[in-house]
């Protein structure tokens, strides 16, 4: 079969904008993402890099497991991050990149993909990386026994083959603009470790808590729950010795917290939101801080396995009841912009030429109204079929923006008749509620850390339901038809215009009422040096990292 060789045709087909719409105030301009308070000093000479020290880093999310097939979770990605690599990996303009892979072939009809993978390549225990350890990864989530969340990433993968050593090929069923820049992004596993582990009980190893091992730039120490997880440098990573000795990464009870151990110094690194950034320029010694926009949004997800949000005009009026601009101005000290699409403006796919559900209070009563709900016993809640409009909003404990603006759903949806109430639980714990099979909430707050290569498919696709991430259980056969044919997209210019069409059937829906793309602002050591903002991934390339003694 006649190969292209190298990655330029089909890295051009996926390229992404190198520049990026970054939200300020009064609206939306080209500008990059990265930035800092001390932006327009001459850059100094930090000298030659050196090595040693540990590095704090703090959360108020705990993780769930280390297994990248199984994780669904930030801040289980964020350690995963540290102790596997992908065959691919991305760049600052979310750009795919080769990281484990050498070099990849692709065919004329987009359906083979031959992967040539690095040679020396070091698992931690010292068994070298090799074709079997990614034939083993990539057959789990195509197993028949599988249980987790992933497998829809696999869905065009038809076999995986071992072609030598360092080589694999993989048979696509139908073409896959999401293969290369995803699905090959996972991180590998070794196949001399859990091979011989039954697929079904793979999800529920130790290996996943207690001892995972990878080929990344840090290994694995211990995970004291509810407090730490340590992981140290590995020395023989095939991009080179990181420079720091070690981090730890310490889960903290809520942003308070954080930030007072952020002054203290016991926290180095970490996010902090934009309601505390002017505080934290101005009072704490020691740090800097680089800022730009997040490639995320948090939305309210509306439970559709609950009669209440079945009505597609009762979440349309829900959205037009909350007064979101508000909520950017005085809950987030307007750090950040209103969402109205579930993907963010730095997307080469983004469009919000969609219907907007603005705020109106008296049209949100109206829509309430022709949906047949109404105060029939005068005690303030509307009410239909001797059914009360009373719901739960559940989000996680320690993100204060989120538990404000609970308050203030609650405040305001109190003001057309609906009762709320707000539930605010520990993150692993809210995450394992939410997702399938429990779906466990009536309404959530929650956001999304979206991936570099836009595809809405694990999210709002209705395949996705039973045991994906569709947990909203929304379902429109249109838009699962549109984007099932943006699969099979490659050309970007093409790819775009159909999630534009996917845009504007979801906008109309209200799954979620998208409430805002965040602003990330990354507090750090004024010492530390490598540092380089990516919107994505916050610990972007850290085996570069050093701390200037």
């Amino acid at each position: 079969m006649k190969q292209r060789k190298g990655l330029f045709t089909l890295l051009s087909l996926l390229l992404v904008f190198s520049l990026f719409l970054a939200a300020c105030n009064s609206g939306a301009g080209d500008k990059p993402a990265s930035g800092s308070g001390d932006k327009d000093k001459p850059a100094e000479d930090a000298g030659e890099p050196q090595m040693g020290g540990d590095l704090v880093v703090g959360t108020i999310g705990g993780p769930t497991l280390f297994n990248p097939m199984y994780s669904t979770d930030a801040s289980s990605s964020d350690i995963e991050g540290f102790i596997f690599d992908g065959l691919v990996s991305s760049d600052t303009e979310f750009n795919p990149t080769l990281h484990l892979a050498e070099k990849i072939d692709v065919s004329e009809d987009g359906l083979t993909y031959t992967v040539k993978i690095k040679e020396g390549v070091k698992f931690h225990d010292g068994e070298e990386l090799t074709a079997d350890d990614v034939v083993f990864t990539y057959g789990i989530p195509k197993s028949p026994d599988y249980v987790g969340e992933r497998g829809s990433g696999f869905e065009s993968l038809e076999t995986v083959t071992k072609k030598g050593d360092y080589e694999v090929e993989f048979k696509l069923n139908k073409k896959d603009a999401s293969f290369y820049p995803v699905s090959l992004s996972y991180g590998i596993l070794p196949e001399h470790i859990l091979g011989k582990v039954p697929v079904g009980e793979l999800g529920e190893n130790e290996f996943n808590t207690k001892s995972p091992i990878g080929t990344g730039p840090f290994k694995f120490v211990e995970w004291k729950d509810g407090e730490y997880v340590k992981v140290e440098k590995n020395k023989d990573y095939f991009l080179g010795e990181p420079y720091l000795d070690s981090i730890t990464y310490k889960i903290v009870p809520d942003q308070d917290a954080l930030l007072a151990q952020l002054q203290a110094g016991d926290v180095q690194f970490t996010e902090v939101p934009g309601t505390d950034i002017e505080t934290v320029k101005s009072t704490f010694s020691g740090v800097k801080v680089e800022s730009g926009l997040g490639l995320s949004y948090t939305y309210i997800g509306w439970n559709q396995k609950n009669d209440l949000f079945k009505d597609v005009k009762v979440r349309q009026a829900l959205t037009m009841a909350l007064d979101r601009e508000s909520m950017v101005s005085s809950v987030m000290n307007g750090d950040g912009e209103v969402a109205h699409v579930p993907e963010s403006p730095l997307s080469f796919a983004y469009s919000d030429d969609v219907t907007k559900f603005s705020y109106d209070v008296e049209k949100a009563k109206s829509m309430l109204k022709e949906a047949g709900w109404e105060d029939t016993d005068g005690d303030g809640i509307l009410d239909k079929d001797g059914k009360k409009f009373s719901f739960s909003l559940k989000t996680n404990q320690g993100n204060k923006i989120r538990e404000d603006i609970a308050v203030v759903v609650q405040q305001q949806l109190k003001e057309i008749g609906i009762e709320v109430k707000p539930e605010i639980i520990e993150f692993s714990a809210f995450i394992e509620q939410v997702s399938a099979p429990n779906w466990d909430f009536d309404a959530m707050i929650l956001g999304w850390s979206l991936s570099t290569f836009p595809d809405q498919y694990d999210i709002f696709h209705s395949s996705q339901i039973a045991e994906g991430l569709n947990m909203t259980d929304y379902t429109n056969k249109e838009a699962d038809k549109l984007m099932e044919e943006a699969k099979q997209i490659l050309d970007q210019d093409e790819y775009a215009k159909k999630y534009a069409d996917i845009y504007k059937l979801i906008a109309e829906d209200q799954p979620y009422t998208f409430l805002y793309y965040p602003n990330v602002h990354r507090v750090m050591p004024e010492n530390l040096q490598g540092y380089e903002f990516n919107a994505k991934s916050e610990y972007y390339n850290i085996h570069k990292w050093w701390l200037k003694q």
